[in-house]
């Protein structure tokens, strides 16, 4: 797909914090665009043949970090896509640095609230095991905000649908964006 005047699209890049809802409104997005969508995190697993508590367990956070850094930057050979990133990825300077190449990038930002009772419903986040789940989330928010704000677009995350979080993430795109509309017959 390439806009009017064939400048080619980017990658779509969603970064935020465990719990902003990145894969779930990457999905959704990348229907309504009609582009196909990556989760890194199912990326790294598929490539590492395990689960990331596995290799946060097995291996420690640097060997998964490295991994993700590679990971994203294969994802990002592809173009356009819809990328979900891990809440870490976006804090590494190359795969920051890639991401501006290759991509358009979207920090969801939520309220603590927010990723305090979306992170509950899962059990499976490393860096919340054995913590206490709003003083580590609180934490992570004071050192990568911060670095989330360089995001070439900041949407406002809520405790509402995704749906919504898509449309104002559609809103504040370059044109060329939109899902095209199918021909009618006869044209």
């Amino acid at each position: 797909m390439q806009p009017i005047d064939s400048v080619p699209l980017k990658s779509l890049v969603l970064v935020g914090l465990m719990g902003a809802g990145k894969s779930s409104v990457g999905k959704r997005l990348a229907s309504r665009l009609n582009l196909p969508f990556f989760d890194a995190d199912t990326e790294i697993e598929k490539a590492a043949g395990a689960s990331i508590p596995d290799i946060f367990a097995e291996h420690g956070e640097p060997a998964f970090r490295d991994g993700e850094r590679r990971v994203i930057a294969r994802l990002l050979e592809q173009s356009p896509i819809v990328l979900a990133t891990g809440g870490g990825a976006f804090m590494n300077t190359e795969t920051r640095a890639r991401i501006k190449e290759r991509g358009l990038s979207i920090w969801l930002k939520a309220e603590l609230d927010v990723l305090v009772k979306r992170c509950s419903r899962r059990g499976n986040r490393p860096l919340l095991a054995g913590g206490d789940m709003r003083s580590v989330l609180s934490r992570l928010m004071d050192e990568r905000y911060p670095v989330y704000a360089d995001a070439d677009i900041t949407v406002l995350t809520g405790d509402g649908p995704h749906e919504g979080v898509v449309e104002r993430i559609i809103a504040t795109l370059p044109p060329g964006y939109a899902k095209p509309v199918a021909e009618t017959a006869g044209d």
